[in-house]
């Protein structure tokens, strides 16, 4: 596209046409012997402006292509004076094209970096409003965490503080605070000034968040672990110590003595043995528990097998197991060790406490929500809302006073405490059925009435849609 002659070149070309016409017109009033001789003035000045105005033209379009499109046209006979300036525009188009790439790419790789980094991060303006979070931090606060102050993700006095402290001014700090939901979660905070580059811009503040949550855990994990075990091994301790001296001294050369004591030691070895790994078990367990699993369980295939383990347990007091599950049932989502021994303890706690000559049910079924269900025991969390996968154990015993139900998940909590001894309890069972399904991201319910059995219903989150459905055949009764 030819660009249009600016104004200063047309001025330009009529003062140059301008001498010439004066001398027409003088010429003109002169008398006519002068007037040809103008004329051809006129014209001669016209034709050098015409050439003029035309290479000023093609001048001016290569510039406009350089400046447009970084090309110079070689086919219009511009001068070499705006060819130079075309090359120079040219040359200065291509080093500010390659800088911007260059910055393009350094921004995209410091954002790759920021969105792979594992602990959150957040950048705060200087009103306190939420600019910038990494994905780390919107898998914690959630998708809608920028554009909206602080408080409204983290709302913890001490941390907001600090930001306070660092946009007015101040150092940086570094806090602890706790959030506790989903999962109870422990961060270290840091809280850093960050200062743009450009003269006169306000100050911000780069939060970023550690999860300490397995340190604070071993910590306490080790202070309840010496706590429980002190208190619940002293008395199997003491009898393992009294049975003893008596065998060294009394009864000594008593055989009869001899084999009725070795038979209650080997019970009390076993209940400590029973009690250490409960431990263990529940300290491993509380410490991953913040981090959700990620793998697909086919439940009734999971549950099958544990029955078929128990059979002779429960032939042992004549109790019939039944598993109920419909066809093409999705799969859960959850660490499928884990859930074996959730359901184990489960089932076992059933057969421990139902009445001889009767039945257990264990049904798998899906649920609207996880939310459906009865009582909830106490202090299991919910599940987030949709569809779920719902797995009850139905027992026909004595039934559990509904007083109770809220303290079942507690560590070491027994309605009835020398019938659980008695039957090789270690009161830790169900406080691991809770942490794990906690874990899992599930609930677990609690439904009993006196004299006519309880269930126990855990709630699982489905895996996705796109998950292959699991094949389950409806199982009978077995002995």
């Amino acid at each position: 596209m030819t660009p249009p002659l600016p104004l200063r070149s047309r001025l330009a070309a009529t003062l140059a046409l301008l001498p010439a016409a004066v001398w027409l017109v003088a010429a003109g009033l002169a008398g006519r012997p002068l007037l040809p001789l103008g004329l051809v003035a006129l014209l001669a000045a016209a034709a050098g402006v015409g050439l003029l105005l035309r290479q000023h033209r093609r001048d001016l379009t290569v510039l406009a292509d350089s400046v447009a499109h970084g090309a110079e046209d070689e086919e219009e006979r511009a001068s070499p004076a705006a060819h130079d300036l075309a090359a120079a525009i040219s040359h200065l188009r291509r080093t500010l094209s390659d800088d911007a790439a260059e910055a393009q790419a350094q921004l995209e790789a410091d954002e790759a970096i920021l969105e792979a980094l594992h602990d959150p991060l957040v950048l705060i303006d200087a009103e306190r409003q939420v600019a910038r979070a990494n994905a780390a931090a919107r898998a914690l606060f959630g998708d809608k965490v920028a554009g909206r102050d602080l408080a409204a993700s983290v709302r913890n006095p001490t941390v907001l503080e600090a930001v306070d402290a660092v946009l007015a001014g101040g150092a940086s700090r570094i806090v602890e605070f706790a959030q506790p939901v989903p999962v109870e979660r422990t961060f270290e905070v840091r809280v850093t000034p960050f200062q743009r580059r450009a003269p006169g811009s306000p100050r911000m503040a780069i939060l970023t968040l550690h999860d300490i949550t397995t340190i604070r855990r071993s910590e306490q994990m080790r202070a309840d672990f010496i706590a429980n075990a002190s208190h619940e091994l002293r008395t199997p301790l003491s009898s393992l110590l009294g049975f003893i001296e008596t065998l060294r001294g009394p009864a000594r050369d008593d055989l009869e003595a001899h084999e009725r004591f070795l038979g209650i030691m080997h019970d009390q070895a076993s209940r400590m043995s029973r009690l250490v790994n409960d431990l263990l078990s529940l300290s491993r367990i509380e410490l991953d528990e913040h981090m959700p699993p990620a793998g697909h369980v086919d439940l009734p295939a999971c549950i099958r097998g544990i029955i078929d383990s128990l059979e002779l347990k429960a032939a042992g007091r004549r109790i019939a197991l039944r598993l109920e599950a419909p066809d093409g049932l999705p799969a859960a989502v959850g660490d499928e060790d884990q859930l074996t021994q959730v359901f184990s303890n489960l089932i076992s706690n059933a057969i421990k406490y139902t009445r001889p000559d009767s039945e257990i049910t264990v049904t798998v079924a899906l649920s609207d929500t996880a939310a459906a269900g009865p009582v909830p025991a106490a202090p299991a969390r919910r599940a987030p809302p949709g569809r779920s996968l719902a797995v009850a154990v139905i027992d026909r015993g004595e039934g559990i006073p509904r007083q109770h139900l809220p303290r079942l998940t507690e560590r070491f909590y027994r309605v009835d405490a020398a019938r659980s001894r008695a039957m090789g309890g270690t009161g830790l069972g169900l406080a691991i059925v809770k942490h794990i399904v906690n874990r899992h991201r599930g609930r677990l319910t609690i439904d009993s009435e006196v004299g006519v059995g309880s269930t126990f219903t855990v709630y699982l989150p489905v895996a996705a849609e796109a998950a292959q459905p699991t094949k389950q055949r409806r199982a009978g009764d077995a002995a």
